[in-house]
């Protein structure tokens, strides 16, 4: 993979709050091609993690930054996230399961089904403080061949819990249409969930709280619209700092038939625990696709998207699932 590092000069950080400057620093592309989606932060080794197509892959920004494949079996890559024994978990939409590396090399599947059905396409996933995964399942692209179903028939993209490898519980069934990007905010307070039903003219582009309780279930009725991108690109993946704030992946600079570019741009929408927007870092290629804070301090915010990585510096550290 050709490396190059530049700064993102013509296309500045917007801040909307006077009172604080959330970014430091220009955008800085990283590398060209490799970074399609799910980057997360393994504090222990300094490693970035990042999928595209198949391929986990993986380098080390504070050093020479030079890309490596991790894992190059894992079909239709996603959603990764490093557990706080330096674990490398994956969502692998094309295998419809979710994975997790040992540290030794091997592989574990953790889920590929729910009540003898073959999950859709597990996409983004998130831990709580016991340990415990949630991911979603949602299906962009063919549905003929989704399995999971409700009790009438109808098909199911849903939110589930892990408790340990093979045991599943579905947590959210109906209550958004299409999950994506997922998030256990500290102390297990809440679930956030991404709402994006981006090839469907109308379809949900918000981004969802619900109430999370101890036993890891979340009480469907607390749902509360936190952001709506309304016709453009909606939320992907999402990170939170230590103050509370989100970054969101949003947003479209081409339009297409199912989405609009010309409220919301490609890039992360900054947003307050309450949902107002106060910054947004545009990117020049869609799709921006999801972040993920690191580097020794946790302030550097690491961005895949159209198959590139950046990273944009920030003045608050990041929260990541690998800090015990």
């Amino acid at each position: 993979m050709k490396r190059c590092i530049i700064l993102l000069a013509c296309t500045p950080v917007l801040s909307l709050n006077a009172a604080e400057k959330i970014t430091t620093a220009a955008p800085k592309l990283i590398v060209e091609a490799g970074a399609r989606e799910g980057p997360s932060w393994d504090p222990g080794t300094g490693y970035l993690y990042f999928v595209s197509g198949n391929n986990v892959n993986r380098l080390k920004p504070e050093g020479d930054a030079k890309l490596e494949a991790f894992r190059t079996d894992a079909p239709g890559a996603n959603g990764t996230l490093i557990d706080p024994e330096s674990r490398v978990l994956v969502c692998e939409a094309g295998g419809r399961r979710v994975t997790r590396t040992e540290k030794d090399g091997t592989l574990t599947v953790l889920a590929d089904s729910f009540e003898g059905r073959k999950l859709n396409s597990p996409n983004d996933l998130s831990l709580d403080s016991k340990g415990r995964i949630y991911f979603t399942d949602p299906r962009y692209g063919r549905t003929d061949t989704m399995e999971i179903r409700d009790s009438a028939g109808k098909p199911v993209e849903g939110v589930y819990r892990i408790d340990a490898p093979g045991k599943i519980t579905r947590i959210l069934t109906h209550e958004v249409e299409r999950p994506n990007g997922i998030l256990v905010s500290p102390g297990d307070r809440y679930l956030y969930v991404a709402d994006n039903y981006n090839n469907r003219v109308g379809g949900p582009r918000k981004l969802y709280r619900f109430d999370l309780k101890a036993d890891g279930t979340v009480d469907g009725a607390s749902r509360k619209l936190i952001f709506d991108w309304k016709g453009a690109r909606g939320p992907d993946g999402f990170k939170m700092d230590r103050k509370g704030r989100l970054y969101v992946a949003a947003g479209r600079n081409k339009a297409n038939d199912f989405e609009t570019a010309d409220e919301f741009k490609g890039g992360v929408y900054i947003l307050s625990p309450e949902g107002k927007q106060l910054e947004f870092i545009p990117f020049p290629k869609d799709e921006t696709t999801n972040c993920a804070f690191g580097g020794k301090d946790l302030k550097t915010l690491f961005v895949t998207t159209g198959d590139q990585l950046w990273s944009v510096r920030v003045g608050t550290p990041g929260r990541i699932s690998a800090q015990k």
